[in-house]
């Protein structure tokens, strides 16, 4: 008998290394196609460890604009083709909003209550709602205006008295109108020990959330078992991001309570959230996190863009030249511009989208999964089959830009829509970038981000000549590294390394108006958001 037993559980055995041998790691039939796989592990061997949006441009050439990759057991699928993007990710966003698995970032930092990774739930609907009233156009023409405008010549004020921290002047202007708008709370200075916790804690997450930063537990179970010390400490990291996400998002919090408690409500998004508490259900972490996640995604992905913006320019004088003709003959020496200039500087507006699409923020996004089947163009799309959104590839589509490295405005000439409008328009060859993301999982924070863009580049334009640094020892100018792989941070942002820039005033009368208009939103403007300090 027990021999049987022992022969019997042999069979059972051989017939699954069998199974595992043949089938994982392995494309099932009528899946689109992809690199060679390997058994078991698939095409993981074949990843890069960091910007791995590289290789899949590259695979995209060769497979096409949808192709699958065998993440061991797990599928991918690969968009390139902004016609299938448009069909999978916008037309059945029904199917395509959720998140695959993701143990540090849903579970471990945010404990399954951030709205990046939350999956398509009814409180994720409810969250994503909440915050969207409070980032509308209409909320964006009529409430948020005056701190985008007051914030940005505070941004010009700062890069006046000291020119050579200006990415970190670009920084704190982000942060500071989102943080006002969420918390009712300004990021007066660079130095701020706010500022610089939550500039350290930014970097940290970007990190971590990069595809391939921690191993596969989410493929591969079992690596849970393994002592976190021979895998990178995963565990570790990802423990030190949560608990000082948590410390700092914690402390906005409790200030915006203290002030309640002292002054009562004011206008912001956590009034509102605190307001509705009792009606919507929200738990305080999640009222937390929510507001959290809103001042990541302001503070982060503008000021990334705006530095590829200020590389741009200090690489294309004839760029800077132009577009600061065109702000002359519509604007002149004695006011600043703004955003009801949008129109009248369709080339400032042009420069917007190139920076988006010449170095993405997120150049692979954040990856979307299927809760149910899907055929595209007669291949199938298993349930659970996470897709990425190749950014990068579709950015530096060669069919669509010819010239796909090289910055120029004149990609968008006669396009000059906000974002949000091309996004939502069925005419997905005019899309002007994917910046923002696609579908359910479109950024709520679309009308702000253009306008806070605008004012900024519009407005450094106007103001400052943006020439290459000289360096001191040599006499030559310091060329800066736009190369993505050695020039921009590992991370799921990314970001321009800082580098030299010489900024100097275009004229007086440009220096007086700075001051002039900086004095009246310190007078006008600022006291608003400065009854209560952070630290």
């Amino acid at each position: 008998m027990a021999l049987h037993v022992f022969q019997a559980s042999a069979v059972l055995a051989a017939g699954l290394i069998l199974y595992v041998l043949l089938f994982v790691g392995r494309r099932g039939r009528n899946m689109p196609d992809g690199p060679p796989t390997l058994p078991i592990i698939g095409n993981l061997h074949q990843l890069p460890k960091q910007k791995v949006y590289l290789q899949f441009t590259e695979w995209a050439k060769k497979y096409g604009g949808m192709y699958t990759l065998k993440l061991g057991p797990a599928t991918a699928v690969v968009l390139s083709d902004r016609r299938i993007v448009k069909q999978l990710l916008d037309k059945r966003s029904a199917i395509s909003s959720e998140r695959p698995t993701n143990e540090v970032s849903q579970h471990i930092i945010t404990e399954g209550d951030h709205l990046l990774w939350m999956n398509n739930t009814p409180a994720w609907r409810l969250m994503r709602k909440l915050i969207h009233q409070d980032l509308t156009e209409k909320m964006c023409e009529n409430d948020h205006h005056k701190i985008q405008q007051a914030e940005s010549v505070q941004m010009l004020h700062d890069m006046l008295k000291s020119p050579d921290d200006w990415l970190r002047h670009l920084k704190r202007f982000s942060n500071s109108v989102i943080t006002s708008i969420v918390y009712g709370i300004r990021s007066p200075s660079i130095d701020s020990t706010y500022i610089i916790r939550l500039n350290a804690l930014l970097e940290k997450w970007a990190r971590i959330n990069e595809f391939g930063a921690t191993p596969p537990v989410d493929i591969f179970p079992f690596l849970k078992l393994i002592p976190e010390r021979f895998l990178g400490n995963w565990v570790t990291r990802a423990t030190v991001v949560h608990d000082e996400m948590h410390a700092l998002y914690n402390k906005l919090r409790e200030t915006v309570e203290k002030r309640r408690e002292a002054m009562g409500p004011m206008p912001t998004v956590v009034d509102r959230l605190l307001d509705q508490q009792e009606k919507t259900g929200l738990t305080t972490h999640q009222i937390t996190l929510l507001s959290g996640v809103t001042i990541k995604g302001g503070s982060d992905t503008s000021a990334s863009v705006l530095s590829s913006f200020m590389q741009a320019m200090v690489t294309n004088p004839h760029i800077v030249k132009k577009a600061q003709a065109e702000i002359d003959a519509v604007v002149g020496d004695d006011r600043v511009p703004n955003w009801s200039d949008y129109e009248s500087l369709p080339y400032v507006a042009a420069i917007v989208k190139e920076s988006h699409r010449w170095r993405p923020v997120a150049p692979l996004s954040v990856p979307h999964a299927l809760s149910e089947d899907e055929w595209v163009d007669g291949k199938l799309i298993p349930k659970g089959t996470t897709i990425f959104l190749n950014v990068w590839g579709l950015h530096h589509d060669e069919s669509k830009f010819p010239n796909h490295d090289v910055f120029d405005p004149d990609h968008y000439k006669g396009r000059t829509l906000l974002a949000s409008e091309y996004a939502n328009s069925a005419d997905y060859e005019n899309r002007d970038h994917y910046g923002y993301g696609n579908g359910r999982r479109l950024c709520p924070g679309i009308h702000l981000a253009d306008r806070n863009l605008f004012h900024a580049i519009s407005k450094i334009l106007w103001a400052f000549n943006i020439e290459k640094a000289t360096d001191p020892k040599t006499g030559k100018p310091i060329e800066p590294d736009t190369s993505m792989v050695t020039g921009y941070r590992e991370g799921l942002t990314a970001c321009a390394y800082e580098f030299p820039v010489k900024l100097t005033v275009r004229s007086p009368a440009k220096r007086k108006t700075i001051l002039k208009e900086h004095d009246d939103a310190k007078a006008n403007v600022f006291p608003d958001y400065e009854k209560t300090a952070i630290f």
